[in-house]
């Protein structure tokens, strides 16, 4: 005779036929929550050390924008498709179950996907942004002013080892990683179209928060020592300046 009694037996049953309807409405909240609010995103190289570490999650808040604007200093995610090349390749293991859980992981920002198309990066340069390398003490300048990014610097790289003299595109950022010597940001695209900038509908969202490992956790906030003010001030009165130049006889 059995010891299970049969209201616990009917438990047992409803709740292995409730089970699949619970699953999926798992995935489906976090499909919503990924397309629409926020994603986790899986760090697969070293090129914004040691602000984010190899193999760090950080969550991206895909609203930070609709509401307000984005600023030098953020960290963004971007897509790169059509401009950029992958920073990593992931090549395909041959075997389709291994390949469509890699993929499932990395659409929910649990490994790196194959064919990795987003980006994470920094901005340094707004629409319209003069942004050049360096002034005498090694400095990237923003429309004339120096910023000072020991803040969030990989320890021992300079700026940039490479000059340069842009103007940022109208609708566009200009994107560089922390570890400069390690990253393949808009310095090795100036030849290409946009000349190394990403157009700002490629941006994902902003990222705010690593999540995982333990040991990393913690929030992503703007440097400080980035006055946008005083740099928006400058963009005011170099476009001034030059709308009058044009306008002269």
């Amino acid at each position: 005779m059995s010891d299970i009694e049969p209201g616990e037996s009917r438990k047992r049953s409803s709740f292995w036929r409730e089970l699949p309807v619970l699953v999926v409405i798992a995935l489906v909240l976090a499909f919503i929550l990924k397309t629409f609010l926020i994603q986790a995103f899986f760090i697969p190289s070293g090129s914004m050390e040691n602000t984010l570490q190899v193999g760090d999650r950080v969550m991206v808040n895909k609203l930070a924008y609709t509401f307000g604007d984005i600023e030098r200093g953020d960290i963004v995610v971007f897509s790169g498709v059509d401009s950029w090349d992958p920073e990593i390749e992931v090549a395909d293991s041959g075997n389709l179950i291994t390949d469509s859980l890699r993929s499932v992981a990395g659409a929910f920002g649990f490994a790196a996907s194959p064919n990795e198309k987003d980006y994470i990066k920094r901005v340094i340069g707004l629409p319209g942004d003069h942004v050049e390398c360096c002034d005498k003490q090694g400095r990237i300048m923003v429309n004339g002013i120096p910023i000072d990014e020991t803040e969030y610097l990989y320890n021992g790289n300079e700026p940039s080892e490479d000059n340069f003299d842009i103007v940022v595109p109208d609708v566009c950022l200009w994107l560089l990683g922390d570890h400069r010597v390690a990253s393949a940001d808009s310095r090795a695209h100036i030849g290409d179209p946009g000349g190394g900038a990403i157009p700002i509908d490629s941006v994902v969202g902003r990222a705010f928060v690593v999540i995982w490992p333990v040991s990393d956790m913690g929030l992503l906030t703007g440097p400080e020592a980035i006055d946008n003010d005083e740099i928006d001030a400058a963009q005011h009165e170099r476009s001034v300046k030059q709308e009058s130049g044009s306008s002269s006889p």
